[in-house]
């Protein structure tokens, strides 16, 4: 038996993964990995005291151990064991990236395709190397559909995280100014952002568009897929309006009109939510509970949140910001009626 056989069976009859010597619970596997600070080799021990079954480690010391599995590199080990399970699951995967909003989409996308199957969703913004193989991981047989979020400051890291989790549907948010200093330029990142479309291309996947975007369309326009769905051409916005602070909007879908309340703050947020209606009706959900779930969502991650104190109301919009998102969130916060959003 191979070691990514062993340790896979070990998660599949429920052994939990864990990188942290400090949240090892009892019969966990530890994975010892490294980062430009810390090396987890050098908590391999620990992770056993407190109680793990087996600590995967790549220091040549450790390799005649009790209870520690040496393998070449644990990075390349995890990711390889997440590539091995991931062959294993026969559901629709969407994967998802972009500039700003990702976070917030895959909540809202989380939260309507629940109304219908169980899903599973990318824990918080465990989206980058690490965050991806480790969510694979944790996706379980009794999961219908799965939606990947995934994260990237350097060319070629969307690229490798599709490899990985092999997305059989994709989406990109929109494409703005991020991570500029590791992609070099505003082309730097829509050459990364592409590299979805790339491998939805390749693998005849499907993909969901902002049909008014027209830097995603013009991009879409390159590549050739076995299906697009634009989510802006299938539903009419007739009405857009901040209530309270929250954006409430009004839409035509298939000759019925809906009206949207949220608790979520920010116009810029349309979009997102358009996606999720879009997402959520091509795997056939019902748009009146897809809408009941949009209005459901209160947002608790620093992202588009209101919130009360006994003197003040906080918008608060803070989390990981970059250009683009500072622009529209200040804009938005520019455009609230003075006397709103009491």
């Amino acid at each position: 038996m191979s070691n990514l056989t062993k340790v896979h069976e070990l998660i599949l009859i429920g052994h939990t993964i864990c990188s942290d010597s400090r949240e090892v619970k009892r019969g966990s596997l530890f994975f010892a990995l490294k980062g430009e600070n810390f090396d987890g080799n050098k908590f391999a021990q620990q992770a056993i005291d407190n109680g793990a079954a087996l600590a995967i480690v790549d220091d040549r010391k450790l390799s005649d151990k009790k209870n520690m599995l040496h393998v070449n590199n644990v990075l390349s080990f995890l990711q390889e064991l997440a590539i091995f399970h991931r062959e294993t699951l026969n559901i629709p995967v969407i994967g998802l990236t972009g500039s700003n909003g990702k976070t917030t989409t895959k909540e809202l996308i989380n939260k309507v395709l629940s109304t219908k199957y169980k899903t599973f969703a990318t824990k918080g913004n465990l989206n980058n190397h690490i965050g991806v193989p480790l969510s694979i991981l944790a996706i379980k047989e009794q999961y219908e559909i799965a939606i990947i979020e995934m994260g990237a400051n350097h060319i070629g890291e969307i690229g490798n995280l599709c490899s990985i989790s092999k997305p059989t549907h994709g989406l990109i948010t929109n494409i703005g100014k991020a991570h500029l200093e590791g992609f070099g330029s505003i082309n730097g990142v829509i050459k990364a952002k592409s590299e979805l479309y790339a491998y939805l291309e390749e693998e005849k996947g499907v993909v969901f568009i902002n049909s008014e975007n027209s830097l995603l369309k013009e991009i879409a326009q390159t590549f050739n897929f076995k299906e697009v769905v634009g989510y802006q051409n299938a539903f009419h916005v007739t009405k857009k309006e901040t209530l309270k602070g929250f954006l409430k909007f009004s839409i035509n879908h298939s000759k019925k009109h809906y009206e949207v309340n949220t608790n979520i703050v920010g116009d810029y947020n349309l979009e997102n939510i358009l996606a999720a209606l879009s997402v959520g009706n091509y795997f056939g959900v019902d748009m009146a509970n897809a809408i009941m779930a949009i209005e459901s969502y209160v947002p608790n991650n620093s992202r588009s949140q209101k919130l009360e104190t006994k003197f003040n109301t906080i918008i608060l919009d803070a989390y990981n910001a970059n250009p683009t998102s500072m622009e529209l969130a200040l804009t938005n916060f520019n455009n609230l009626p003075t006397n709103s959003p009491k």
